[in-house]
């Protein structure tokens, strides 16, 4: 049976509540149930962005219920600058503080994904490099008034009005909105039947 003729048939499960995964999986012909966990998503000393990213998404998957027909998946997306990484801001200050870092930058979006079945547990990640532009203060301001970027790692959405920031990009769009789409394919792939 052909990978898209299967995809209808698992009974995913997304261990999270964003709406921007859950649009990417419908778009898929996915319906995934959603079962959101809660975890302390501090990063770890010295950790990098991609090293945090896979251990916050392998934390989620484990910390879901799991049915022996289902397939849970959890991701973890977050922003490396200069070997910090850069989560949700706590704040709109925060956010202000984390664009005027970004401006005129390249940094790193790196999502950890992980896929568990009953019997298995898969990990991998995605990293895609992302440029701003030049960004003023007032434009800052006025993008954080909006409120987009308050629930988003580094800041902003690529998605949104965020998508206005940025210059360029190397790599995988799909992964700065959150869902490498392709690296999961391969994981359900390699995963095989619940």
């Amino acid at each position: 049976m052909d990978f898209f003729e299967k995809m209808p048939q698992i009974q995913l499960v997304l261990a999270s509540q964003s709406p921007r995964r859950r649009f990417l999986l419908q778009g898929l012909g996915l319906n995934p149930t959603i079962r959101p966990v809660s975890i302390d998503e501090t990063p770890l000393s010295g950790e990098s962005a991609r090293q945090c990213a896979e251990r916050l998404a392998q934390e989620k998957v484990r910390a879901a219920s799991c049915g022996s027909r289902e397939v849970v998946l959890a991701a973890d997306t977050l922003v490396g600058l200069n070997n910090r990484v850069l989560g949700k801001p706590k704040s709109p200050e925060d956010a202000k503080k984390m664009l005027g870092e970004l401006s005129g930058q390249w940094h790193e979006v790196v999502t950890g994904l992980a896929v568990r079945s009953s019997k298995k547990l898969l990990t991998g990640s995605v990293v895609t490099r992302v440029e701003f532009r030049d960004l003023s203060t007032l434009e800052i301001a006025a993008y954080v008034a909006s409120e987009e970027p308050l629930d988003k790692a580094g800041s902003y959405g690529i998605q949104g009005h965020g998508g206005a920031l940025v210059r360029n990009i190397e790599g995988d769009y799909p992964n700065v909105v959150g869902l490498p789409i392709q690296a999961l394919f391969e994981l359900l792939e390699e995963l095989g039947e619940p």
